[in-house]
């Protein structure tokens, strides 16, 4: 964990900061999966009280721990002691969180299913005519047509008929004409 300290009229002896490092290393394995967390902690004085807040951004969540008493040590250890607790509370809440992959959602213009008779044999499609397209030739419909994809019907620019270009499993195309 990458700590950064800003002291308003305060100091910390190094004793004191090797032991306040020691308890920001816990918290920092407690947040730290791939990536590298890191703390601003300020410390500031106002009269004869001393302020110690710590702010940690986890997955653009502010995880902010604040804490204050007549000495510096103590306010440290009781704003990081409500820091960890708020760590332990958001790490629980992201790791027993249910996500699945998102589903991607139909296109509601192109294709909507009629249910029949004939469903037993097979789900029969109607496909719409959902958009005014211009005319193509051959090369342009091949171009049209992306991996996903098996069939396009297109109007033939040519001979201005309905045409039906088809992907084989084999990655050729056949092509019918009316």
């Amino acid at each position: 964990m990458k700590i950064t300290y800003t002291g308003r009229q305060v100091e910390l002896a190094p004793a004191q900061l090797k032991k306040v490092e020691a308890r920001f290393a816990k918290i920092g394995r407690l947040l730290d999966g791939k990536r590298l967390a890191e703390a601003h902690v300020v410390l500031s004085l106002e009269r004869h009280l001393h302020h110690a807040e710590v702010t940690v951004n986890y997955y653009n969540h502010k995880l902010i721990g604040a804490g204050a008493d007549t000495d510096l040590f103590t306010a440290i250890h009781s704003a990081a002691d409500k820091l960890e607790k708020q760590c332990v509370k958001a790490v629980t809440k992201f790791r027993d969180a249910k996500r699945a992959p998102r589903k991607t959602l139909p296109e509601k213009d192109a294709v909507t299913p009629a249910v029949t008779e004939a469903e037993a044999a097979g789900q029969i499609y109607h496909v719409e005519q959902h958009k005014k397209r211009k005319p193509m030739t051959v090369e342009e419909a091949v171009l049209e047509m992306d991996k996903t994809r098996d069939y396009l019907v297109y109007r033939n620019a040519e001979t201005g008929n309905v045409s039906v270009l088809l992907r084989r499993r084999d990655g050729h195309f056949d092509l019918v004409e009316t």
